[in-house]
Order: C-alpha cells, then sequence, then structure tokens
C-alpha cells in the first residue's frame, strides 16, 4: 500500500499588501491633485494682483518719460495730490534728467489688514548721461485702482 497524501486545498493568497498600496497610491494621487490645483489657484491669485500694479506703474512712467505730467499726476495717490499742486509736480519732474528707456523688473504686493500696497522696481537709463538708475516706485490701491504714493 502505498501512502498518498491527503489533498490540502491552498491556502488563500494574502491580498492585505496590494490593498494597502492601492489605497497609498489612491491618496498620494489625491494629494498630488489638490496640490496642483492649490498651487494653481495661489499662482492665478497672486498674478491677478501683480499684474494691475505693474500696468499701474508703467503708466505713471509712461507719462512722466512722456512728458505728460498732468497725467503722471492723475496717477498719484491723494496723499501726495493733497501736498502737491499738479503745477508743482510738473515743475519738479521737468527739472529731472529725461529717462531714455526703462523696465520694471520687480512687483511686490502685500496687504496688511485689508490694505494693499506694492513696490514697483524701475530700471531706468538717464538720457544725456546713459547711466542706469533703479528707483523703487510706492503704490497703494485706493477706489479699486493702484496709484503711485512716493
Amino acid at each position: 500500500m502505498t501512502y498518498e497524501p491527503m489533498m490540502v486545498p491552498d491556502p488563500r493568497p494574502n491580498r492585505t499588501l496590494r490593498a494597502v498600496l492601492i489605497v497609498v497610491g489612491a491618496l498620494l494621487a489625491l494629494c498630488c491633485v489638490i496640490g496642483t490645483c492649490g498651487g494653481l489657484w495661489l499662482y492665478r491669485s497672486i498674478k491677478n494682483s501683480i499684474e494691475p500694479a505693474g500696468a499701474a506703474a508703467t503708466a505713471f512712467v509712461d507719462d512722466v518719460q512722456a512728458g505728460n505730467y498732468p497725467g503722471a499726476y492723475g496717477r498719484l495717490c491723494d496723499r501726495v495730490r493733497d501736498g502737491m499742486t499738479q503745477e508743482e509736480f510738473a515743475r519738479v519732474q521737468a527739472a529731472q534728467l529725461k529717462i531714455s528707456s526703462y523696465e520694471i523688473t520687480n512687483v511686490n504686493v502685500n496687504n496688511f489688514n485689508g490694505r494693499l500696497t506694492a513696490t514697483a522696481t524701475v530700471e531706468a537709463v538717464q538720457e544725456a548721461t546713459g547711466a542706469r538708475l533703479t528707483q523703487g516706485l510706492a503704490l497703494v490701491k485706493e477706489d479699486d485702482e493702484w496709484r503711485v504714493c512716493q
């Protein structure tokens, strides 16, 4: 007589590791999607704050460069306009050396207790001397418009 082993069914495979990896993978994918959406929202909100401030600084410098002092004066904040007449502003600007070209290199927007302020860095080249200068323009948001307030 021969001994025949008893047929034992194969043990059930342990699928715990696979289930854990699937759950971890799904959570990781969800975190990536949430992070991407949050980053995109943050980028757009920052861009929407910076672009108008940069455009206001560009318009102000364009007006000064073109000799349109009344236009530049109109882009000043209330505090500066209250302390200086349009004629005084035009006289001060006309006495300064003209710029031949400029570039807005940086714009920083700050929100402090709901008050929006910005600083635009302007790199300009003087027309007569060719000297390069860097100047910061302070801006403040008044009545939903960015105004130069230096």
